[in-house]
Order: C-alpha cells, then structure tokens, then sequence
C-alpha cells in the first residue's frame, strides 16, 4: 500500500479535516443536557463562576482551568445558542451550556495537537491521520470534553508545549529561542491547570537529556539530519536554553497565573496556597470506602475500574442514561500492547547492537512515545491518595500515538497479512467506540443495553 503517493496525502488531510469535525459535533452535541452538575463541575464550575461574582472560596487545585470555565461562561451568556436549559447550582442562574463548552472547544482540538505533534515528529501524514484518528476514537477523552472539568486543559496545554519544543528543534536559531519560550509557557499553564501536567514537561526534560548524551558520545550512526528522529530533533536544541526557558519560563507562568486568584482570595498568600495544596492532597486516603471509583495506578491499563460521571433511571419506562468516563477498550488494550512492543523493539536494539552501532533514526519515535508513557504513569506509583482513572490521560495518549505507530508500519508495508492487520485494528477501535457511544453521550438504554456495555466490576475491588 503506497501511502507515498499525491493522492494519499490529500487522503490524509482530508481524513484529519473530517476526524477534526467529528469530534467537534461529538463534543458539542446536545452538550446542555443533563441539567445538573456532572462528577466534578460540582467544584469547577462552581469555583469558575466565584470568579465572576467576587466570591472567595478555596481551591485544592490550580487556577487556570477554573478561569478558562469562567471565560466560558462569560462568552457563553451572550451567545444566542444554548440558553434553554438553566439551573442555579453554581450559585447564579447559568446556562449548563455556558459552563461545559469552553471544554468542548479544548477537547476538539487535541486531535489536532495530537496530529500536529506526529507530523512534525515523522513527516507522515499517514502517521498523523491515525493518531488523530484514534484519539477522537476514545471515550475518556470524549467524555471529559463534554463537563466543566480541568483534565482535557491540562492534556492541550501539556501537548502544546511539547509541540513548540519539536518545532524548536527543527526550527532557525533565530526562530527557536520564540518557540521554546512559548514552550515553557505553555508547560506552566499545564501545571497551572493541575500539578501532573508537569509530567509532560519530566518526560521532554528526559528525551532532552537522552538526545544530548548521544550527541555527546558521537554514535556512529547519529545525523544533525533534524528529519531524521525525534532524538536527531531535540538534540538541535541546545541544553542551556532547554534549562532557561524549561524551568525559568514555566516557574514563572504558573507564579503569574495565580494572580487573579490570589487577589480576590487575599487569606493565604503564593507560598502559603502551594502549601495548603499539598497538604491537602496527602491527607487524602485511599481505597474505596473513601470514594467507590478510586483505582490504583496499575488497574488504569486494564479498564478494570471506570468512572461514573452520571446515571439516571426512569421508573416507568425503564429507560437508563449513563455517563461513565471509560476509556475505548479495544483502543486502550490494543494500546498497551503496542507500547510494550515497542518496549521490546528498544531493548533489543540496545542488547543487540554495539554502543556505538545503534541505530538511532530508527529508535527515535520509540524511545520518545515510550518515554512520554513512563513520565505520565510512573510518578504515580508512589502515590498513596485515592487516584481515579482520569490520571492515566496523559500515559494513555502516547500509548495511543504508539499504536498509530505500529499500524501505521503495516499499512506501509508489502504484506498483504499486515495491511489486513492494521485495518482491522482500526476498524475493530472504530466499531468498540459506536458500541459504547450511547454511554460516553448518556444515550437512552434499556436494562439489556446497559448491561452489555458495563459489566461488573465489583471482583476488581480488592486491587
């Protein structure tokens, strides 16, 4: 299958343009119904219209994705659309519509963040089209595109800034200080929506390192060939300027974000609200007498714990309608395979091949997807709180793109056997994702419906 081609090209743009589109009448379809607050807009769009009444409060969380709901809001009251159904939760007579679509408009675009990062890492657009494909194939980032909560800002700011950092890399010297400036900002905002966006500024710290260390030890088989590997890529970027505008840019983006917090909140100042901040999340216990979805870090993987945003049961038709923020599970296991083959393919390289043999063209896409999947999951082994599987977004997303890696390679390739391999994977994604729509949207089910798509998950307790 020649992906080479003029019209495969156009093929693939076309296909990015339709998944983007997509996923925009997914996010904002009937995105006003349920007139009540879902899971955990009961915090954030509560604490976002604080902001528009001068109300204090006190927030465990960062500021941003509370003010970035609050500019929603304050959009959303003028807009001609969405006012018909209205409530007084949040403590003003708002429209539901006001306070969730600021989300919906984020999450539409990581798609496209996610496609923008895979071509500027691979030149394919082929590659591109699949990793967007099947992120917006996903019912975890769908679902919480769709309520006034803070993940889906973190994950857009989160993948921005690694976006500016590849540009950087392959960028003039005279354009490449601007973007990596825009880099840290953009990783601040990610910490400024919740602490673990500073995840994907760990794992860009740690591709920077690697990169230069191979330089530094000269392999045989290094290139300053920017189009060649992501390593090739970050490895232009010079290590001075990665540590000023990575660690000076985002420190001081999430201290100016606090501001309008810190104003109309005077009690505690900067030092004293970080303080009170990590207190507060260690006091949090774990397990699920403390809260029934609490899910440890290595049942996220699995699916063996899901969230339930919203269920509701009407008595005389016996109709249900449920929100479970669940991952696709076909994409989500397909995925982790993907990701330890990937695994598998780096230590073979490393074992086979001499130091100074390495092919690192060849291991860049790897080594970066597999890199960016341990910086997301693994700082939360050691973590005691209760955790929900909401923070396996960022993990998830590069295990995904390691997915569209791999088919992406057998669609390329001669075989027949793997071109059928690879478009059944798709397919099989695309069908387990209309299968559990009716339960990412809160579609009307009958009991039998409903049954089919949530099974039980109460013998996973004890994990």
């Amino acid at each position: 299958m020649n992906l080479n081609t003029v019209a495969s090209k156009k093929s693939a743009i076309w296909g990015i343009a339709i998944v983007f589109i997509i996923s925009i009448y997914l996010r904002f379809w009937e995105l006003g119904k349920f007139n009540q607050l879902i899971f955990d807009e009961v915090y954030y769009a509560k604490f976002a219209n604080n902001y528009l009444t001068n109300t204090k409060f006190y927030n465990s969380h960062p500021p941003l994705s509370q003010y970035l709901i609050a500019i929603g809001i304050w959009i959303g009251d003028s807009l001609p659309i969405g006012r018909d159904i209205v409530n007084t939760l949040t403590g003003s007579l708002r429209s539901t519509f006001s306070y969730r679509w600021m989300n919906a408009a984020f999450g539409s675009l990581i798609p496209l963040l996610v496609a923008a990062l895979a071509y500027q890492l691979t030149q394919r657009l082929s590659y591109a089209f699949l990793c967007a494909l099947f992120v917006s194939l996903d019912g975890l980032f769908l679902v919480d595109s769709r309520y006034a909560l803070n993940n889906i800002f973190l994950i857009f700011f989160g993948l921005l800034g690694q976006l500016f950092v590849v540009m950087a890399g392959k960028a003039r010297v005279d354009k490449q200080t601007l973007l990596m400036i825009l880099a840290g900002v953009s990783f601040g905002a990610a910490a400024a929506c919740k602490w673990n966006g500073l995840w994907f500024l760990l794992g860009t710290y740690i591709l920077l390192a690697i990169a230069q260390i191979i330089r530094l030890i000269e392999l045989d088989n290094y290139t300053e060939d920017v189009s060649t590997s992501p390593i090739d890529i970050l490895a232009a970027i010079h290590p001075i300027k990665s540590v000023i505008t990575l660690t000076i840019i985002p420190i001081f983006t999430y201290s100016l974000l606090w501001i309008p917090h810190l104003i109309q909140n005077p009690e505690l100042d900067f030092w004293e609200m970080q303080l009170s901040i990590l207190n507060y999340h260690e006091r949090v216990k774990n397990g699920i007498d403390i809260h029934p979805y609490c899910a440890n870090w290595y049942t996220w993987p699995l699916l063996l714990r899901p969230l339930a945003y919203y269920f509701e049961k009407d008595e005389v038709t016996q109709i249900y309608h449920d929100v479970h923020a669940m991952g696709n599970p076909l994409l989500w296991w397909y995925s982790l395979i993907a990701i330890f083959g990937l695994i598998g393919f780096i230590s073979k390289c490393l074992i086979v091949a001499p130091l100074k043999e390495l092919n690192i063209s060849a291991m860049g896409i790897p080594i970066y997807l597999v890199v960016n999947y341990a910086a997301n999951l693994l700082p939360w082994v050691k973590v005691s709180r209760c955790l929900f599987i909401y923070h396996y977004m960022g993990a998830v997303l590069f295990a995904m793109m390691g997915l569209a890696w791999v088919v992406d390679g057998w669609l390329r390739s001669s075989s027949k056997l793997f071109q059928g391999i690879g478009l059944t994977v798709i397919f099989s994604i695309a069908g387990a994702f209309v299968f559990w729509l009716p339960i990412y949207l809160g579609l009307p089910l009958d009991q039998v419906g409903l049954s089919w798509r949530i099974w039980n998950y109460s013998i996973f307790n004890w994990i």
